[in-house]
């Protein structure tokens, strides 16, 4: 049975607000579970008046949960709209709710959250600092400040849906994640070809005639060491799990030797 729900927007952001604070709670058992229910008590506390129906709602918030941080205020304000409408009684449903969302959508909050967005403009900014241009760090500001403001925004976009967020995203999800990880790709890819710097000094000479490396591997194709040492760093990091803070003195000591050989050139 429905009833009439209680929470407000001032509720919701509150509760936005303690995810932000308590995403730091976690656990090996039940993960971030500590941190949603810290998030919504204040919520819970509104619409239970009763102590044992708040007693059992803050038990079912405190089994096993986890997404990603920067997505999860939308499953948790969606899981707020089913039980504030369907109070004690819609316990179940709400944690199988949780359930079934928060797998897929980790997979899109990974992609759009560590991966694309922060690449993107994590370049931008970057490549802005290496030309001498202090608007690289303001961009980066601005995206940190809107996207700050989703997370927030994003318990309201959620109660509000309820469970109707299954019936308009379910079929979308897996054709997002995917078409996002395709950008991603592209992105990367491309600034392997624009941020990693990587020429050989390799000479040959033959009588009176010099040929240079580098210059017949950009006839045949531009940019290739670049992707040829990135393909082996990834090589080494993800089939040999070599940890990243040894191929980052790998490399600090290959550009020496490189650099005082002439192997690699400016």
């Amino acid at each position: 049975m429905s009833k009439e729900k209680v929470l407000t927007k001032k509720d919701l952001r509150r509760a936005a607000r303690r995810w932000l604070i308590g995403i730091s709670t976690f656990n090996y058992e039940t993960q971030l579970a500590p941190s949603a229910f810290f998030s919504v008590y204040p919520c819970l506390r509104k619409m239970y008046p009763n102590d044992e129906d708040l007693k059992k709602s803050s038990l079912n918030y405190m089994r096993y949960y986890n997404t990603m941080p920067w997505i999860s205020p939308f499953v948790i304000g969606a899981a707020l709209g089913i039980e504030d409408e369907g109070g004690v009684e819609s316990l179940d449903a709400v944690n199988d709710f949780k359930v079934g969302l928060m797998g897929p959508l980790a997979g899109i909050g990974d992609t759009i959250g560590w991966a694309m967005i922060p690449t993107i403009f994590g370049s931008i900014g970057a490549s802005m600092a290496m030309q001498g241009n202090p608007l690289g760090i303001f961009l980066w500001l601005a995206f940190t400040i809107a996207f700050l403001a989703v997370r927030i925004l994003q318990y309201e976009w959620g109660y509000n849906m309820g469970v109707n967020v299954i019936t308009k995203f379910g079929k979308q999800i897996t054709v997002f994640t995917e078409a996002c990880s395709v950008l991603g790709l592209t992105v990367v890819g491309s600034l392997i070809a624009t941020v990693v710097k990587l020429k050989t000094g390799i000479t040959f000479t033959n009588g009176d005639v010099t040929m240079e490396v580098q210059g017949l591997i950009d006839g045949v194709m531009p940019q290739l060491l670049p992707v040829a040492a990135v393909a082996i760093i990834y090589f080494f990091m993800a089939k040999k799990k070599v940890k990243m803070t040894w191929m980052i003195l790998f490399i600090i000591i290959a550009s020496w030797i490189g650099a005082a050989t002439g192997i690699f050139t400016a």
